[in-house]
């Protein structure tokens, strides 16, 4: 992993803040934005790691949080990630996990990325907690 970084992006408010996403209103979803070496890690391997660290089935909700900034999503950058990101939801949804639960995850193409308020940046490092393996 080259850097990670946390944010907001999917919606069209310009330069939202943590406020204004929790609002609801802005349409945006928090988000990070992981920039990688497909040489030392490639796209599937992350879409394999988003699919273990979060319930893709829950609409608009993750663990406590709820509300459509706390939506499942996957930010494509190219027709290529699109394409990946679909078959991998596809080959999941057909496993003995998800097949009495549907996947809700949104594979939509990446709008403009906003970056977080530094407080938010490496939070859980920040608080004492173990990170992924992100």
């Amino acid at each position: 992993m080259l850097s990670t970084k946390v944010g907001y992006t999917g919606g069209d408010f310009k330069g939202p803040t943590y406020e204004d996403v929790c609002s609801g209103s802005t349409g945006h979803a928090e988000s990070v934005k992981i920039e990688f070496d497909p040489s030392k890690v490639s796209y599937k391997e992350l879409l394999g790691i988003f699919w273990e660290i979060h319930d893709p089935t829950q609409l608009n909700r993750q663990g406590p949080d709820s509300g459509t900034q706390y939506r499942s999503a996957i930010f494509c950058h190219s027709t290529e990630q699109k394409a990946a990101a679909l078959e991998s939801r596809d080959a999941l949804q057909k496993t003995p996990r998800y097949l009495a639960k549907r996947i809700v995850t949104e594979i939509v193409p990446a709008k403009e990325f906003w970056v977080a308020e530094e407080y938010h940046q490496k939070y859980l490092e920040k608080h004492g907690q173990a990170s992924c393996r992100l």
